[in-house]
């Protein structure tokens, strides 16, 4: 645009002179006009609202040096907020009529100060009239008595903040007031600097120090760009408070308290202040204004995507490899002749496999050599994540998770969850956003939404049938918890960063159920999350990280539903369950903990369903002194301790889970009692719960429920599980208390298949398929009291069943192609062999090792190649009348069993092996006896 001549530059430089009446006016002209208003954003625009007195900086106090989007909105914002004190000015004339013969009075201006009208301020509102504007010029202002504000006035103070103090204690009894640009401090005789009962108070860019501040419902009140120090804001029972922009800072003298329900009386200034809060820019948070988080521990700096979903398996995570798995014995290569090891126990010397079992014979194969193959069936639970989980890890890989595993945006959480959106978007109580806090935030009986915090310096407490909204703030350096929830506390705890506060990051206690939902907590001296007491609440799609003790803590019956999190590299477990805790754990991802991903001790009783727990330093569930629970459809992968690690004193019900290429046992059962220096990550030592009283309180507090995922066991169960390829048994029993083991698969792992090296009472091993194990499928120690009944034993490496045991029962097993012996009874051992099928192709089918006591009866042995050459590779034998073993139609099923998400399946396995020529006699080295 050139009008008169001149170019574009010229003009803006001469509006840039314009006072802002001046630049209204010229933006009516037309509509080139107003264009070039708009475009002096950068120039004009900021000049004035960076030198308008009754304001700071757009982004103050948390981002000072950033600028907005516009500084013309800016400033357009801060200018019908600061005009809404004035708005019931209408509702003051006595009727419609008179309003329209009234002369309009002009509001004056009176001015307080040396050689000014007056004096004081109380002279100066003795003389006021509504709506007049009281200046008070440079000075120090202190009233002996109390002020009462009886009409609407303006309070503003000239020059530069903290040019002009007052110390007063004022009590508004009039409808609306505005007071600007001052230093408050109480009175002499009072600390309360400020109170109103009923009427509607406007500060702007105020600073308040050492006092008290009380809003009373339906009172409003609403604070902008004000500074408080050592002083407590008490609102009760308000219907809405608007607090932005503001600093609390100072030290933990500082508090606002929100206390009571909104009250039901709303003066006139309510539907303002929504209207105002409303035409703000959005406050919930959209896909794309997702804050973004640290994934790398050691540093902040770089930036996240909340919806990742690859793991990085770093270079010594590989708890499985070649380097870290059970010492292989020494052989030269390509020998297949076995050698029998310590006990008599025979160790294959074949070159690995791939699977962990016998090598396939080669295509390039003699055409002339002998083939046997053998089908059964291999049950277990179908995997719930497949794909990069069925192998082993490999270092510097990246495993993709599946979809029901990966993070949302908290736009998409809030979209899918009607209650959390309707949450959300509710404004009532008090609304706190964009403010930099050192202080105390407490809320009891009050409905209160917060937007855009920085909380720093001790904790925020939710109380009393309360429901907060916080919405995307940062609490941090806290000297408590960062959230305190308690009686009954609840709302939306959403998109907030919460880390390095000196107790939990949330703490939930007393029955309060709130939705914790897409935070990151990191960083804590403690744990991330404690829920204890009865509390609830729902904590979805987290990141939980880096902190000292467990992500989530649950304990003194807290029962939380725990889904979707991303819960790492904590120093401790990922979650702990102690104290009679329960709570619903499902998807959730929890790796590279140091200890236990899942530790459940002393009376927890939580479900434990369908997470992958990772990558651990140490264990991947830990069962410990009196733990129970239902462990159901989990994927345990690549810890570098066990998969499952129990204590003989627990009673958890551990089924169809897929645990594999661990660095230690599968699943181990030990009977050692926990000290409590044993506790993993310092939970021997207690958290600091006695705030609110004993746990003897909470115990005649318990709900009552009848949970039918909780079951009481009397008896611990293995059922229905993948145990594979882990680096050393499958299962090891080390226990003086009675064990079930049944329908699980064991394969390929790097030890022997079961090992039972101490059984006080029966231990049960029914209907598992054990194959393709490195050492023999089952081992027996002395002085063990095991019964074997309906297991398929098949293709292990050493022998099929070797015992010591003084009471062993070995029932209707298939115990088939194994390198060793199919049954090896040792010294001093006492086993029932009935109606077992036995046989080995290279040693003997049964062999009895010095003396040793059996009874023999009812089985079929067979021995050498004999029982299944064939001429054609493409033949295959099958076990008929009975079917290959484990049959599962007659197996003890739990109540797991119905659950839709966990189906059985069974799928065709084939053994082949080379078999070298010639043919044994047809009788068995150890005869049958019918």
């Amino acid at each position: 645009m050139e009008a008169g001549g001149l170019p574009l530059e010229l003009w803006r430089m001469i509006l840039a002179y314009l006072h802002l009446p001046d630049l209204g006016r010229c933006s009516l002209v037309c509509r080139a006009w107003y264009e070039l208003i708009l475009s002096l954003d950068s120039t004009r625009w900021r000049q004035l609202c960076l030198g308008c007195t009754e304001c700071r900086h757009p982004n103050w106090p948390n981002q000072p040096d950033v600028e907005p989007e516009s500084w013309r909105e800016a400033f357009k914002q801060h200018y019908l907020a600061s005009k809404t004190w004035t708005k019931n000015a209408l509702d003051l004339e006595s009727s419609v009529c008179f309003s329209l013969f009234r002369r309009r009075r002009e509001r004056r201006t009176l001015s307080v100060g040396p050689g000014h009208e007056f004096d004081s301020l109380g002279s100066a509102l003795a003389m006021a009239s509504l709506y007049d504007r009281i200046v008070l010029f440079p000075g120090v202002y202190e009233e002996q008595g109390e002020i009462i504000l009886k009409v609407p006035v303006e309070i503003v103070g000239h020059g530069k903040l903290g040019e002009v103090a007052l110390l007063a204690s004022i009590d508004q009894h009039c409808s609306t007031t505005r007071l600007c640009n001052l230093i408050f401090m109480p009175a002499w005789f009072s600390p309360i600097m400020y109170k109103t009962t009923s009427g509607h108070v406007q500060f702007d860019n105020c600073n308040f120090e050492n006092g008290h501040i009380q809003v009373h419902g339906p009172g409003t009140c609403q604070v902008k760009f004000c500074t408080f120090k050592n002083t407590h804001v008490f609102l009760h029972n308000v219907p809405l408070c608007v607090l932005e922009n503001c600093e609390f800072v100072g030290s933990e003298n500082n508090s606002v308290t929100v206390e009571g329900h909104p009250s039901a009386d709303k003066n006139w200034a309510y539907k303002y202040l929504l209207g105002l809060i409303k035409s703000s820019p959005s406050l919930l948070p959209t896909e794309d204004s997702d804050f973004l988080m640290s994934l790398d521990l050691e540093s902040r700096d770089q930036a996240w995507s909340p919806r990742t979903c690859d793991i990085v398996i770093e270079g010594s995570q590989s708890p499985t490899s070649p380097a870290s798995s059970s010492p292989k014995p020494d052989s030269k290569a390509g020998s297949q002749e076995a050698e029998v090891g310590s006990d008599g126990e025979r160790v294959a010397q074949t070159p690995d496999s791939s699977d962990g079992g016998l090598s396939p014979s080669g295509e390039d194969e003699d055409e002339d050599q002998l083939t046997y193959r053998l089908s059964y069936q291999v049950q277990g639970p179908r995997p719930v994540l497949g794909g990069s989980f069925l192998g082993p890890p490999l270092p510097g890989a990246s495993i993709q998770l599946p979809s029901c595993l990966v993070l949302h945006s908290l736009q998409q959480e809030l979209q899918k969850d009607k209650e959390a959106m309707a949450l959300a978007s509710s404004v009532q109580g008090c609304l706190i956003r964009k403010c930099l806090w050192q202080i105390v935030l407490m809320f009891g009986n009050a409905f209160a939404c917060s937007f855009g915090i920085n909380l720093l310096g001790n904790w925020m407490m939710s109380s009393g049938l309360s429901s907060i909204v916080m919405l995307r703030n940062d609490i941090y350096r806290c000297r408590a918890s960062g959230i305190f929830l308690r009686l009954e506390g609840g709302g939306l705890i959403a998109g907030n960063n919460i880390y390095h506060n000196a107790e939990a990051g949330v703490d939930i206690r007393k029955k309060s159920n709130p939705l914790i939902l897409c935070n990151q907590i990191h960083h804590g001296l403690r744990s991330g999350i404690v829920v204890l007491g009865n509390g609830k609440g729902v904590i979805r799609n987290n990141q939980i990280f880096s902190n000292k003790e467990a992500g989530i803590y649950i304990l003194y019956h807290g029962n939380p539903i725990v889904s979707g999190n991303h819960i790492f590299k904590g120093r401790a477990a990922g979650i702990a369950v102690n104290e009679n805790g329960k709570g619903l754990i499902t998807e959730n991802v929890i790796r590279e903990n140091q200890w236990g991903g899942v530790d459940i001790r002393r009376g927890g009783i939580p479900v434990l369903r369908s997470n992958l727990i990772c990558f651990g330093y140490s264990d991947g569930v830990v069962v410990g002194d009196e733990g129970k629970g239902l462990i159901e459809g989990n994927t345990i992968y690549a810890n570098k301790g066990c998969g499952v690690w129990m204590m003989s004193s627990s009673l958890p019900h551990v089924t169809s889970n897929h645990v594999s290429y661990n660095g230690l046992y599968g699943v181990a059962v030990f009977s050692q009692k926990d000290g409590s220096s044993e506790f993993p990550g310092g939970h021997g030592a207690q958290e600091n719960f006695s705030e609110d009283g004993d746990a003897i309180l909470w115990e005649t507090e318990l709900e009552k429920e009848d949970d039918p995922l909780r079951r009481p066991l009397t008896i611990a169960l293995v059922e229905s599980n993948s145990i594979n390829h882990n680096g050393a048994s499958g299962l090891y029993v080390q226990s003086s208390e009675a064990l079930q083991v049944i329908t699980n698969v064991i394969h390929a792992n790097g030890d022997r298949g079961i090992t039972v090296a101490q059984s006080g009472q029966l231990t049960r091993v029914a209907n598992n398929s054990i194959s393709c194990n490195r050492q023999s499928g089952v081992k027996v120690e002395a002085q063990c009291k095991v019964e074997l009944r309906g297991n398929g034993i098949y293709d292990n490496r050493g022998h099929g069943i070797i015992t010591k045991g003084d009471s062993t029962v070995v029932v209707e097993n298939d115990i088939i192609g194994n390198r060793g012996s199919g049954l090896q009874l040792l010294p001093r051992s006492d086993t029932k062999v009935l109606k077992n099928r036995i046989h080995s192709f290279r040693a003997y089918g049964i062999a009895v090792r010095g003396r040793a006591k059996a009874l023999v009866q009812e089985n079929i042995i067979f021995q050498g190649e004999k029982f299944l050459v064939l001429k054609k590779k493409s033949d295959t034998w099958r076990l008929v009348n009975p079917p290959a073993r484990p049959h599962l139609e007659n197996s003890l099923r739990g109540p797991s069993a119905a659950h839709s998400g966990q189906k059985v399946t069974a799928m065709a396995t084939r053994i082949t092996a080379r078999v070298e020529g010639g043919y044994h006699s047809n009788r068995s080295i150890f005869c049958t006896i019918l």
